[in-house]
């Protein structure tokens, strides 16, 4: 006859086994990625090195990766395509020993990271990836509506290096913002008539892909947050939660331009929400009104000696123009090397 088992304290045996279990799945799975990107990098380097042992191996080109991945796969199976060698060669070619990749990314990452021609973007993906941990997906989706060149168009030389080595650091509330912000992954075309509520309601129905639009650190509080100032209910269209700058981030939508009005009312938002709202750990709130358009003297003008930090932010249905932003930067980045020779 098989002995009962205690019923006190089983569960959290279970409990504990099973977390275990998970974990060390967890890291097992995360050496083999790590020992595959390696395996590739160094794969990448045997084929660099045969080429360049002699003017007549370097002649091969397309035949040599043509026969390696003939023999290989006879040899190995899948993963030895001739385009997975070529990426393998690529990757060892943009990653030199002093310079050799993070084992916190897969390979289909690297994979991602490699086809981008320019080193900053693709520092500043790698260091965001990373820190993020986006998924493949995730990252192609960052690096199809221009994360870096919005963010790198906003800032002067040492900003856009810094960034492309580091990625986005939150430390104040201007880290937040975004120039624009692209909702792309609503899928709404851009002649397309919507109102307010039907953008906020679509915002809210496609929310993982709208906190990886915000950013880092976001977490989501509520939609319609009703507040009351003198007996007149007000409502905030969505409010936030930032775990890194800890304060709250208030959300409004303007499907046209912004209006004076508007400002104040954010306004009136975030002196309730750090009067009645915040608790004493809490930062002062930020707010941001997001619209299709502005205008940036009214803005200067309706902000007039506000210690608030409230900001109005462009928004757009579609994936910006990647070669405009390119350009704004370029542009920065010879400006500032123009300057540095005249000072020179």
């Amino acid at each position: 006859m098989t002995t009962p088992v205690p019923s006190t304290g089983y569960q959290d045996l279970l409990a504990q086994i099973s977390s275990t279990y998970a974990s060390g799945r967890q890291q097992a799975a995360q050496a083999v990625n790590s020992f595959l990107v390696q395996t590739y990098w160094q794969v990448g380097q045997h084929i660099v090195e045969f080429e360049q042992n002699g003017k007549d191996r370097a002649e091969y080109g397309a035949g040599l990766m043509h026969r390696l991945s003939a023999d290989l796969r006879t040899r190995h199976g899948k993963g030895f395509s001739r385009s997975n060698l070529i990426s393998m060669r690529q990757f060892y070619l943009l990653y030199p020993k002093s310079q050799k990749p993070s084992g916190f990314l897969s390979w289909s990452h690297y994979v991602e990271l490699i086809r981008m021609d320019d080193p900053l973007e693709r520092g500043f993906y790698e260091q965001q990836a990373i820190a993020e941990r986006w998924s493949v997906p995730e990252l192609k989706r960052q690096y199809a509506s221009a994360l870096f060149l919005r963010l790198a168009a906003s800032k002067d030389k040492a900003g856009i290096l810094q960034l492309a080595r580091q990625g986005q650091r939150v430390a104040t509330p201007e880290d937040l913002l975004r120039q624009p912000y692209v909702f792309e992954f609503l899928k709404i075309p851009e002649t397309a008539q919507v109102s307010e509520t039907q953008l906020e309601t679509a915002l809210i129905e496609n929310l993982q892909h709208f906190l990886l639009e915000l950013g880092k650190g976001f977490t989501f509080v509520g939609r319609q947050y009703r507040i009351t100032v003198g007996g007149t209910h007000y409502r905030v269209d969505l409010v936030f939660y930032h775990r890194i700058l800890r304060c709250f981030v208030l959300i409004d939508l303007k499907m046209g331009d912004v209006q004076h009005h508007d400002i104040g009312q954010m306004n009136l938002y975030l002196g309730y929400f750090a009067k009645e709202e915040n608790t004493p750990d809490d930062q002062p709130p930020i707010g941001i009104i997001l619209s299709r358009n502005k205008d940036e003297l009214l803005v200067e003008y309706a902000t007039y000696g506000m210690d608030s930090q409230l900001f109005v932010q462009k928004y757009q249905l579609y994936l910006p123009d990647k070669e405009e932003l390119r350009r704004e930067i370029e542009l920065s980045l010879r400006a500032a090397g123009d300057a540095e020779g005249v000072v020179g």
